[in-house]
């Protein structure tokens, strides 16, 4: 496995390239409302980050995704590929952003509520943030990729929750999908090392029910296969010489 550590001027232009794709999500939020199709998401956000940005929509034509950005609605775990389905009130949807800036890619997702989800819509969404940040706190230099995993594990079934194993998080840099894979379950001490310079995504998907998924005949989109509602939050990390730095975080807050 080699993993890349990356030099100071290749964390500058991480932190600009995870600076515009949390700008993007930004933009998006007052457009994520009912009635709206998930492809005119899809194309408000191509024209953000091409126009605006001068940047790169990474998903667009990737191992042959059709869509600038996915957008995994309800029981969608990953992978949605933007089209013609129409918003409504009671969903909840994943907007999941990835840019490309000066050859350094930015990657990041959050849950969008379309007026007032069930409860249990709700409830997995915040227990996948929670997971995120939980999972975010154990980055330092020394730890190890399965303290990580662990403390996703950990928070995600101790509230009847269950992680997908199938998808994982992964070392981000020049290449969209670099080493380390980033699993989100896993034994504490166990993995590889962190090491300072290292810049990797968390993205726990979390389901409320059971953890098993299927990928429809779209060869892309995945589902729980029990139905139930699935949520994701994802940030891209630089391991610092002390801790860590959130990169697709515009203001350092905790979102």
């Amino acid at each position: 496995m080699a993993v890349s550590i990356k030099t100071p001027e290749e964390i500058a232009k991480m932190r600009v390239a995870g600076r515009l794709a949390a700008e993007v999500l930004e933009m998006i939020e007052p457009h994520v409302a009912a009635g709206v199709t998930t492809g005119e998401l899809d194309a408000i956000c191509h024209r953000y980050i091409v126009e605006e940005q001068r940047a790169i929509p990474a998903p667009l034509n990737y191992r042959g995704f059709p869509k600038s950005i996915c957008t995994s609605v309800n029981h969608v775990v990953c992978h949605g590929i933007p089209g013609d389905r129409r918003l409504k009130r009671g969903d909840i949807v994943n907007i999941d952003i990835t840019v490309i800036k000066d050859g350094f890619h930015g990657d990041t997702s959050r849950m969008f509520f379309i007026g007032k989800p069930p409860l249990i819509a709700e409830r997995v969404t915040r227990i996948s943030r929670e997971c995120l940040w939980r999972g975010i706190d154990q980055v330092r230099p020394g730890a190890r990729l399965g303290d990580i995993g662990h403390a996703i594990q950990q928070h995600a079934e101790g509230n009847n929750c269950s992680v997908v194993r199938e998808f994982c998080g992964h070392g981000i840099g020049r290449v969209f999908h670099e080493d380390p894979q980033v699993l989100h379950y896993g034994v504490p001490g166990t993995g590889v090392r962190i090491e300072a310079g290292m810049t990797f995504t968390i993205e726990p998907m979390i389901n409320a029910g059971r953890r098993g998924v299927k990928i429809l005949p779209d060869g892309w989109t995945v589902i729980t296969k029990d139905r139930s509602h699935s949520a994701q939050w994802e940030h891209t990390i630089l391991v610092t010489p002390d801790g860590c730095e959130v990169l697709t975080v515009a203001d350092g807050a905790r979102d």
